[in-house]
């Protein structure tokens, strides 16, 4: 494994939420255009494109080369159709067309783009790829004391991530309990 890691790398938050109350806060269709931004190996991604229907694509984009590759293989081996991952630098440029994506999903990655001062770069492209009317959906760590998750210094709040969210074109909608460790704040693109 190669040691030039992005921060944050091969960890999940997966194993941590409710999944199920997660689900129930995303509007997913049978076409829905659905991005997991950040997705290291794709925990969530294969979980959400298991509820997916036929006519749904998943896009899921990660700096981690391996993650992307063990993502990949996991696909192929499983004959998923409707996921496309690839590596790409996602503060820089994500690679889909303006507008496109109906529901963006950031899972416990936000806290790491502010740790590198790499939040105005994500949160522009996003601005730009989820269509007026889209979803954005971040889960974050709750600010507690020790284990799971990053230090407390590193976690963000609900008021934090809604602040600067709501800065690039995003209102929210709510913020929900995803279990002891996770919340889940909910943004709608607005202009």
């Amino acid at each position: 494994m190669s040691d030039d890691k992005p921060i944050g790398a091969g960890k999940s938050s997966f194993e941590l939420i409710d999944f199920q109350a997660l689900l129930a806060e995303l509007p997913l269709t049978e076409d829905t255009c659905l991005l997991d931004l950040a997705c290291g190996a794709g925990a969530y991604t294969l979980a959400l494109a298991e509820r997916l229907g036929k006519e749904a694509e998943l896009f899921a984009y990660d700096l981690w080369a391996e993650g992307i590759e063990l993502l990949n293989r996991e696909i192929e081996t499983r004959q998923i159709k409707q996921v496309q991952a690839g590596v790409a630098d996602v503060t820089q440029s994500i690679p889909l067309e303006d507008g496109c994506v109906d529901v963006c999903l950031m899972a416990t990655v936000l806290h790491d783009f502010i740790a590198v001062k790499a939040e105005r770069g994500v949160l522009g492209e996003l601005a730009r790829v989820v269509r007026t009317g889209g979803t954005l959906a971040v889960v974050e760590f709750k600010v507690l004391d020790g284990p799971p998750g990053p230090p407390r210094g590193v976690r963000i709040t609900p008021e934090t991530v809604q602040e600067l969210v709501t800065s690039y074109g995003f209102r929210c909608t709510g913020t929900k309990d995803l279990g002891p460790y996770n919340y889940l704040s909910l943004f709608e693109r607005i202009a």
